[in-house]
């Protein structure tokens, strides 16, 4: 703060203006005229907006010197008052206004700067004058409307957020924002705003300003940079979006993001653009992401650091602060805080809220306190801070009272001489402090405040405005203002009659004020009697009328000026309630139609009537005639939550009718449930209540139509002010109470008031989960619920009942309990006639009594009394006290409970009780009880009796005193409660003490259980206490349960036996058949368990029953299984404990569980039908694992027979495989193997031939082929299934996609599943299935199933692997005219094979009868084609051990080579050399016309010697073959075991040599043409590729060497350079006249110019370049042109349009496109964003088609961090054509990696390999990637992906020796072995 100003306290000789103090609520007309400028203005405090209030005045604007002046005034004036004469005590009156003027000059202004010279007199505060734009504010929201919201900030004042300042990310949303407003904001919350705007408000004569805010964190958080955040600061965050897993969060900042996991949201709903307040966790300045925690503890406790380099302009307001006393000032302290910054605490923000004159005693100086920023000015660098111990807790200030409430006695504080009081509201149920500025103190003018009023005096307060951020009150104590008829909004009732005054005219209406301040509209046409063009023109500012009110809603009030409306004496018509036929009024007519016109009353009341056509607005004079019943809403007279009181009249089977008092056309009804909140009263009220009793208090639940819903529940009766009747009194995290009107599976409808309903999810309604909320809920329940969400826009609610959320914080539930007590024995005794109940006054609780021991019974006494016969008093066998009583005797009793409607009273002896001081004198000492206990206090409590609802408690530390407390709550009624033992000691809170309405009786309430000492008062207890693991005991059952035991041992001890701890060898059925509950066993303790909870140092116990730990074999305890014994293949044993529809749970240990499912339990059909009868409840069940969930604690089993025969064996081999498996699908397949026979249910039956779709495992399904249904070949073999069929098939294959997905495939064929029908199966061969086309041969008859029709023939389907076609030529003999109709898809065929192509895998069918005629022959004249010597190309048919045989390409001859034939060397197993379908070139040995044999030869030196001696043409005389091809179009791949000698490269080099070529695909547009020409065409395809590959090589050898010379160029020109260094201008002139095309001499040259500081001749120097270099030499020229850009951007005048001068020039001569990236990439060097980004705009456009371009945008936005990636990535697929789609998605992917997310990166990658899997380019990429990251586990994945793809040897090759040299750099030797382990299996599973 800076030093004060000595100029200010000159005195200047300017004359005050003075104004006289008039009473404002009883001014003359004269005074409505008058300026603001006038009116004394108040000082202290300024005008509620959001409450009317009185006009206070106004005082005229001083300047500094006068206001120095007005000081020194009042300084001197006051020193002379004692001797003051009466003209010296007027001028002492206007020292004194004058004095209180010049606060208010002082507070227009505001300080900062630091703390030099003389202190301030007073404190900073926001006023209506010194607030501007740029200031940020801490405010409370007051009002949530769909398109602004209203914020209370400090001092009073109020301002407006429109929808768009709302939220940066709503701001996105546009139109959306004001739907979304009451979502994500809430009335009282806190929030930090900044002022954008302040504005005069026109229709304000006191000087108010209407002032916009905004609540952007954009603006907010300006300047705010990722440096400054740390571990443990708060942040203020908006949800930009809601992930699977947690929340986006952004702070209005681009260089940084947040991110909120979902388990750290304290289970709190969350909404995308909703407010938060986060706690940072961690800070990844990497990736610029913030990691965050909602939890509001840690976020009120924070404490901002002196974080270094912190200005004012990152202080935000709400910070929390560490800071100490600077110094007091007259109205508040001034405080240090951060080391750097001071700070003003006004006296309404201090820590004590009722503050008294010695206040500053309390802050003495360096005292240390927290604070929180209230405000602050970056201009004037003021901060205002507040102590208010609400705000420093971060939760606004309660406020208990509401505007226009009168307070009788309100308590005088403080008095303020120059300002006002501060009293003391007796609100409830917390005291209001309010002030009182001095000029409402009296409708009279005070001088002298602490003459008329003494602190300690009680004064009639009336409440003026509430100013929600102080917690304060602003009242009045004027007199008139309890008078006067209007005083708020409330006040003013339809038809009154008020006087107003004109401030606003428009052309709509005017709008007026009354005198205390409510505004009015009095609308165009209700401003004159007749039809006016204008407004008339005595409606003048300042003007006042005579009004009538014609309606209020809300705040919006409306009245008229229409004389015959004001002057009426008729009676108004306010509400329908009001129509009664006779009726005469007026009205006005608003709408006129065909048939009538419609009639407006007061209110709003409208009505529909007259037949003949008057003008609009036309006042008439109406009688009402007649009233129609739907006209008439009767709920005017009765509203909802109205308490009414009614009389029995009658009862039905499902209500009680009622005869509701006051409204005899009103009845009401009373569903029983509704009787009482405790469902165990309602049956007993339901049984006594008859005709004619009377309710006093019923709540009305429901109108409908003229009946009422009505409720008897106390919970609903007596806090009927808590239950909701509209949605928009719903708030989130709030609990109300509210009864149950609905049940469902799903979860339960809770009802409030009216139609309001909320509903529950099952998951929400308990902490436990149920399995039928019906047995935890009952409709008409009492319930209280927790509000999750409210949504607005669908009017749901979203609840939850859990009792960890909803438990009471009241004793209303057990006082509930005792009313409806009272009222069952008042209805018992009129029942019975006996109406004496007296005897309960003298059994008051507590009392002691004489009484006779009638009956000594096992379970305790029974007393009887002499004086009251009727009465049984009882004794239990705790309350005996060890007093031996016999039969007769006479004893003393203390009363401790009474039941009126059983007459029972229950007594205890015990001395304690009996003999308590003062005893004899109970009404004295139960009154010296109840004043030793206050409400809320905290007690130790011992249990005396444990009722069914409640206990009975003693407090020893209070004399004895009994008290009660309930042992359940409302939504846990049909919960077991906890379980209490007589002496067990409590912690309770006192609820109520003893009064009439809790019928005498102290109620408590108990802790937490957390707070529960289990400790017994009984020397017994404390000696069984001490009980350990293996201790034996004896124990009682007290309940039996599907798993468990739980009994009870010691003094209150509890344990639980597991039903796997009661047996040895598990062989028994249901091992708890034999106990019962009660039963006494014997049991060892094996464990101690602490409670995982909220019961903390409390413990669970877990004991055995098994015989051989009982006989002290302790070594049995840890035999059970545990989860990391457990592996998959296992056998294991358990208890069936549940049966659900498809699961068997099992219990194998107390800590382990079991599930089998349902197709897990066999394979046969029927067995699978009766699942739910082959398992019970306690069951024994075997089976072995097939998976382990160690985080669950959880296995699934199988009971398989064929699993159970084979898991043992293959578990160890599949073991490793199953763990580093990454399917989804894993768990559910990793026990099904090829061949197994197991159980399966028809999912889907696909039409036409699609198959059968089969579960096989809880997510896991196989497809069933069509030709595998059925054994033999019968038409619609899938007719005999349904869905839902238990089926039984076999595993034919199990396959993964390149995504990871699991294929498995199915036969339902009986010859395959059972083996018994294997033999009959190979018999029967028509019905054999031929998978592999080598099964296949010309003539062979087949069948198969129509798949496909098409124009010119059909696709025929063989088997799950194999198709064959059928040419239109070939379906019949005769004319087919229309295929699709003779030929239906799924039509079953019969054929024979025509032909049969292996290289293609194709195979044609005929179903002509005459085929011979179609089969090719041998052509007998090939044979003299064919030389001996000649090189022929073929394909290999069969593998031999003996041999290759080969088809010649192009005939249908086939040869043979014998082994000794194929090569130079020695070779032992040929079938690992060759394969079926490989193409091979051979030379003929030898030819056998005759037999029709040809003999090859493959040896190396047989082809290689008869391609040296063949001529030339020679080929050309084969007319049947193809010349024969070049070795190096053989193969695509070339010999690794040259290049490298490591292990993987020795195995792979054997796949390359034989890696096949790939299926020639061919459709049915090219079966016209011969099967030579397909084969030629073939060839070509793959002749065309080998060019295609050696094009590639050479552009890149092209591209390469061009490089390569560049580079020697610039090399050269660098040593040259270097060697003959220039220094002079002559010595460049050289250079550029030797070299003039080289731009690298001219850019030199431009260099040495710009050292020289001679830019001119710089840019001479580019202009001769450019003239000089030849057009050719485009490169060159492209340079000098970039250099230009750089020069004039450098030292340009103006650099922006010079080079876009320069740029304009060059795109005349250069590429456009290079000079557009060339400009890009100066633009982005020199961080010129703005034209960066305008460029890209232009450049995204103009060459659309170019990757390089959008990569060029896509990296540019990333390198920013900016948002909207994702629509330039769409925009760029749009634009591109498809064949860069993969270029583009793939480099951006990097680009993601490098400068972006890499998660996005990796999805990219992922849609590129999910389409194009065999892009091995794409795999090396991704792999290359993530091997820059460094994660090894993503990494391994990765790779193993990769290597499980069914790629050709070149492509495999290449990713494992990628795979063998990542494992080499950075794993082990285990890891190596893995991988050529990996590629063995390659090796053997092709080949």
């Amino acid at each position: 703060m800076a030093p004060r100003d000595d100029k200010r306290h000159q005195k200047s000789k300017r004359p005050h203006a003075e104004s006289k103090l008039r009473n404002p609520l009883k001014r003359p007309k004269s005074e409505f005229k008058r300026s603001k400028h006038e009116q004394p203005a108040s000082v202290l405090f300024q005008d509620q907006d959001d409450e009317p209030e009185f006009p206070r005045g106004g005082g005229k604007v001083l300047s500094r010197e006068e206001v120095a002046e007005a000081r020194a005034e009042a300084e001197e004036e006051f020193e002379r008052e004692q001797g003051l004469t009466s003209r010296g005590r007027k001028k002492q009156k206007k020292s004194t206004v004058e004095s209180y003027k010049f606060g208010e000059d002082e507070w227009g202004s505001l300080f900062g700067q630091g703390i030099t010279g003389k202190l301030p007199r007073l404190t900073n505060r926001i006023t209506w004058k010194n607030i501007s734009p740029g200031m940020k504010l801490w405010g409370v929201i007051t009002e949530v409307n769909l398109k602004d919201l209203v914020i209370s900030l400090p001092g009073g004042l109020r301002g407006f957020v429109h929808a768009e300042d709302a939220s940066d990310v709503l701001a996105e949303n546009g139109d959306k924002v004001s739907f979304l407003l009451p979502k994500t904001l809430h009335v009282g919350q806190l929030v930090s705003c900044v002022v954008m705007q302040v504005d005069d408000d026109k229709g304000d004569e006191k000087g108010r300003k209407r002032v916009r805010l905004s609540l952007r964190l954009s603006v907010l958080y300006k300047g705010l940079t990722l440096d400054v955040v740390q571990d443990g600061m708060v942040l203020i965050a908006q949800v930009r979006s809601v992930e699977d897993h947690g929340y986006i969060l952004q702070f209005g900042v681009p260089s940084f993001s947040g991110f909120l996991p979902k388990m750290d949201n304290g289970g709190i709903p969350i909404c995308r653009g909703q407010l938060l307040q986060c706690v940072v966790q961690s800070v990844d300045k990497a990736r610029a992401v913030v990691y965050t925690s909602s939890s509001a503890d840690l976020a009120s406790k924070y404490v901002t650091k002196d974080l270094k380099g912190l200005s004012i302009d990152l202080l935000v307001p709400g910070m929390l602060v560490n800071a100490h006393v600077h110094s007091t000032l007259e109205n508040g302290i001034i405080l240090s805080f951060l080391t750097y910054f001071t700070g003003t605490v006004d006296i309404f923000h201090l820590q004590n809220s009722f503050p008294t004159d010695n206040w500053q005693n309390d802050y003495t100086q360096r005292k240390k306190v927290n604070a929180r920023v209230l405000f602050i000015d970056p201009s004037t660098r003021a901060v205002g801070l507040t102590l208010n111990p609400h705000l420093v807790h971060y939760k606004p200030p309660p406020m208990h009272v509401k505007t226009g409430e009168i307070y009788e006695k309100s308590c005088i504080l403080r008095i303020d001489e120059n300002f006002g009081l501060l009293l003391n509201i007796p609100s409830s149920p917390e005291h209001t402090p309010a002030y009182v500025l001095r000029f409402d103190v009296s409708d009279e003018e005070v001088l002298k405040l602490k003459k008329k009023f003494k602190q300690g005096d009680y004064a009639r307060l009336r409440v003026l405005g509430i100013r929600h951020l102080e917690g304060l009150a602003i009242g009045t104590l004027k007199a008139s203002a309890f008078e006067r008829p209007v005083f708020t909004h409330s006040d003013v009732k339809p038809g009154m009659l008020v006087r107003a005054q004109v401030i606003v005219v428009e052309s709509f209406g005017a709008i007026v004020q009354f005198a205390s301040g409510v505004k009015a509209l009095c609308p165009y046409r209700h401003m004159s009697e007749f039809e006016r063009v204008k407004p008339t023109k005595k409606f003048k500012v300042g003007a006042e009328f005579l009004f009538r009110v014609l309606g209020c809603k809300s705040k919006r009030i409306t009245v008229t000026h229409k004389k015959t409306l004001v002057k009426s004496k008729l009676g108004i018509l306010a509400s329908h309630a009001d129509a009664i036929e006779g009726l005469i009024t007026h009205g006005w007519i608003t709408k006129i139609e065909n048939h009538g016109c419609y009639v407006k009353f007061y209110n709003g009341v409208l009505d529909q009537s007259l037949a003949w056509i008057p003008e609009v607005n036309q006042i008439l004079l109406i009688m009402l005639s007649r009233l129609s019943n739907v006209g008439i809403n009767d709920a005017d007279m009765v509203k909802l939550g109205s308490i009414v009181g009614g009389v029995v009249d009658k009862l039905t089977p499902t209500a009680v009718i009622i005869n509701i008092r006051s409204f005899s056309h009103f009845r009401g009804l009373i569903s029983y449930e509704h009787l009482a909140d405790h469902q165990g009263q309602v049956a007993l009220l339901k049984s006594l209540l008859r005709p004619g009793f009377a309710f006093d208090q019923l709540v009305v639940l429901d109108i409908n139509g003229s009946n009422l819903i009505l409720s008897a529940k106390y919970s609903l009766v007596h806090f009927v002010e808590d239950i909701p009747s509209n949605i928009t009194n719903m708030y989130p995290l709030s609990v109300v109470r509210g009864y149950i009107s609905n049940i469902i599976e799903t979860g339960c409808f809770v009802r409030f008031l009216g139609r309001l309903t909320g509903f529950s999810q099952k998951i929400r309604a308990t902490d436990h989960s149920v399995g039928n909320l019906l047995d935890a809920f009952y409709i008409g329940q009492s319930v209280r619920s927790h509000i999750i969400n409210v949504d607005d826009e669908t009017g749901k609610i979203k609840l939850a009942m859990k009792q960890s959320l909803c438990f009471s914080t009241d004793a209303s539930y057990i006082q509930s309990y005792f009313f409806v007590e009272n009222k069952i024995s008042a209805l018992q005794s009129l029942d019975s006639k006996i109406s004496d109940l007296n005897w309960v006054k003298d059994f008051s609780i507590g009392s002691v009594h004489m009484g006779k021991v009638q009956e000594i019974k096992e379970f305790g006494v029974v007393l009887g009394f002499e004086k009251y016969g009727n009465i049984v008093g009882f004794v239990s066998q705790h309350q005996l006290g060890g007093i031996n009583v016999e039969k007769g005797s006479i004893v003393r009793a203390f009363v401790l409970d009474i039941s009126k409607s059983e007459r029972l009273v229950d007594l205890s002896l015990k001395p304690e009780l009996i003999n308590s001081p003062n005893v004899e004198q109970y009404d004295k000492r139960q009154r010296s009880s109840s004043l030793d206990l206050e409400l809320h206090q905290t007690v130790n409590a011992a249990v005396e009796i444990v009722k069914e609802n409640y206990l009975v408690l003693s407090l020893p530390e209070h004399d004895y005193t009994v008290g009660y407390a309930s042992v359940i709550d409302y939504n846990t009624q049909k919960f077991p409660h906890g379980r209490f033992f007589n002496g067990q000691r409590v912690l309770a809170t006192v609820e109520a003490l003893p009064s009439a309405d809790t019928g005498g009786r102290l109620l408590l309430l108990l802790k937490a259980l957390s707070e529960i000492s289990n400790s017994s008062i009984s020397k017994r207890a404390k000696k069984m206490s001490n009980y350990a693991v293996g201790s034996l005991v004896e124990a009682e059952i007290v309940d039996i349960k599907s798993i468990e035991l739980l009994v009870k041992f010691g003094a209150g001890f509890h344990g639980k036996v597991h039903i796997t701890e009661v047996d040895d060898d598990r062989a028994s059925e249901n091992p708890f058949s034999n106990f019962r509950i009660g039963q006494l066993v014997n049991a060892r303790i094996i464990a101690k368990v602490p409670h995982t909870g909220r019961i903390k140092n409390s413990f669970k116990w877990l004991l055995s029953l098994k015989p051989s730990i009982l006989k002290g074999n302790m070594e049995a305890v840890g035999s059970s299984i545990k989860i990391d014994e457990v592996s998959v293949g296992s056998i294991v044993k358990g208890y069936v404990i549940k049966v659900d529809k498809e699961w068997v749970q099992v219990s194998v240990a107390p800590h382990l569980m079991a599930n089998l499912f349902i197709l897990d339990s066999s394979s046969e059909p029927d067995e699978l039908q009766e699942f739910h009868r082959r398992f019970s409840v306690g069951q024994v069940v075997t089976g072995h694992v097939i998976s382990v969930n160690k985080e669950k604690k959880m296995v699934r089993l199988s009971s398989h027979a064929s699993f159970v025969c084979k898991a043992t064996l293959e578990h160890e081999a599949e073991k490793s495989d199953n763990e580093h498996s990454l399917s989804s699908n894993n768990t559910d397949m990793e026990h099904i193997r090829n061949g197994d026979v197991i159980g399966g249910r028809i999912k889907n039956i696909l039409p036409n031939v699609g198959g059968i779709f089969v579960q096989i495992g809880p997510h896991l399904f196989g497809k069933v082929h069509y030709t595998e249904i059925a054994d033999s070949w019968i038409a619609d073999p899938s007719s005999g299934y349904h869905e839902g069929q238990f089926v039984k098939c076999k595993v034919l294959e199990i396959s993964r996609s390149s995504t990871g997905f699991v294929h498995v495939d199915l036969s339902l064929r009986a010859s395959l599943i059972d083996s018994s029908e294997l033999s009959r199966e190979k018999r029967d061969l028509s019905s054999k299935r031929f998978e592999k086309i080598d099964d296949l041969y010309p003539n062979m008859e087949v069948h198969g199933y129509v798949k496909h029709v098409t124009s010119k023939g059909c696709f025929i389907m063989l088997s799950r692997k194999l198709d064959a076609r059928i040419l239109l030529s070939n379906l019949s003999d005769g004319f087919v005219e229309n295929p699709d109709k003779d030929f239906p898809v799924g039509k079953l065929v019969c054929g024979r094979v025509l032909t049969v192509e292996f290289s293609s895998k194709r195979v044609d069918l005929t179903f002509k009868k005459n085929v011979d005629s179609q089969l090719p022959k041998p052509d007998l004249c090939s044979f003299s084609n064919l030389h001996v010597g000649g090189v022929v190309s073929g394909h290999i048919r069969r593998v031999e051990t003996f041999g290759l045989f080969i088809a010649i390409d192009g005939t249908s001859l086939v040869g043979l080579c014998h082994i000794s034939e194929l090569s130079d060397d020695h070779i032992e197993h040929i079938e690992t050399k060759y394969r079926a379908g490989e193409r091979v070139e051979a030379k003929i040995l030898k030819i056998d016309e005759e037999r029709q044999r040809i003999a090859f030869g493959m040896k190396k030196s047989y082809v290689e010697e008869a391609k040296n001696s063949e001529v030339s043409g020679s080929s050309a005389t084969m007319d049947c073959t193809l010349p024969a091809l070049k070795q190096g179009d053989l193969s695509c791949i070339k010999d690794i075991s040259d290049q490298q000698n490591d292990g993987v490269a020795a195995i792979l080099s054997l796949a390359e040599s034989r890696a096949l070529v790939l299926p020639l695909q061919v459709s049915l547009d090219d079966s016209e043409n011969t099967h030579m020409e397909n084969v030629v065409v073939a060839n070509q395809g793959n002749a065309n590729e080998a060019t295609e590959i050696e094009k590639r090589k050479d552009r890149y050898k092209k591209k390469k060497e061009k490089q390569e010379r560049e580079l020697e160029i610039r090399v050269s020109e660098e040593r040259r350079l270097q060697n003959d260094i220039p220094e002079t201008v002559d010595d460049f002139e050289k250079l550029v006249r030797s070299s003039p095309n080289s731009s690298f001499f001219w850019i030199k040259y431009m260099e040495y110019m710009l050292a020289q500081a001679d830019v001119e001749k710089a840019r001479s120097i580019a202009e001769r370049a450019l003239k000089t270099i030849i057009f050719q030499e485009e490169g060159e020229r492209l340079n000098i042109w970039v250099a230009y850009f750089n020069l004039e951007n450098a030292y340009g005048n103006s650099s922006e349009e010079d080079v876009e001068r320069v740029f304009k020039r060059a795109m005349q001569t250069c590429d456009t496109k290079k000079l557009h990236l060339a400009l890009l990439g100066l633009y982005e060097r020199t961080e010129q964003n703005k034209l960066a980004d305008a460029l890209l705009d232009k450049m995204t456009k103009k060459f659309k088609n170019s990757c390089k371009v959008w990569l060029c945008s896509v990296q540019h936005f990333l390198k920013l961090g900016k948002d909207g990636i994702q629509s330039v990535i769409n925009r760029a697929l749009l634009s591109l054509p498809a064949k860069k789609h993969i270029k583009f998605i793939s480099h951006t992917a990097i680009l993601e990696f490098k400068c972006g997310v890499p998660d996005m990166g990796r999805s990219m990658f992922e849609g590129i390999l999910r389409e194009h899997p065999k892009r091995t380019d794409i795999w090396s990429i991704y792999l290359d990637q993530e091997i820059r990251l460094g994660d090894h586990e993503v990494i391994r994945a990765l790779f193993e992906r990769a290597t499980c793809l069914s790629l050709p040897a070149k492509k495999m090759k290449f990713l494992f020796k990628k795979y063998h040299s990542y494992e080499e750099s950075q794993g082990d030797q285990e890891r190596i072995e893995h991988v050529k382990h990996k590629a063995l299996q390659y090796l053997e599973s092709s080949y």
